[in-house]
């Protein structure tokens, strides 16, 4: 378990990103289940909004890429309505310990940050 911040600043280009999940989210330190649940909501639906999206158009030996380090990852519920298979090959790349802005780095609580990344990426 690792208490990350809210908000990471991207190492290479300074930006300031929201780092939300449902999938790994648990809670926001310092509120009741409740409200970390309410903001968390929140939080993510503002981050998937139309204009903080991308819609990439997957054609024949399209190859798409993306960071995770500012992205939302969120598939589109059509995925599988297209004319085509598509054949996915995912890398996963370990990197960073996520940093806020006041400069704090993620901390692990149980086991280490690394680990848990790549037990992350195993699934």
């Amino acid at each position: 378990m690792t208490e990350h911040p809210l908000v990471r600043v991207h190492p290479e280009t300074g930006e300031r990103a929201l780092y939300v999940s449902p999938s790994f989210l648990k809670s926001i330190v310092g509120l009741t289940p409740r409200e970390s649940q309410a903001l968390l909501e929140l939080l993510w639906e503002h981050v998937t909004r139309p204009e903080f999206t991308i819609r990439f158009k997957w054609e024949p030996r399209s190859i798409a890429f993306w960071d995770n380090r500012a992205t939302a990852h969120l598939a589109p519920v059509d995925i599988f309505d297209l004319d085509f298979d598509r054949q996915l090959y995912r890398t996963t790349l370990v990197g960073d310990v996520p940093v806020g802005p006041d400069g704090r780095p993620s901390v692990a609580l149980e086991g280490s940050p690394v680990e848990a990344a790549a037990a992350v990426a195993l699934n």
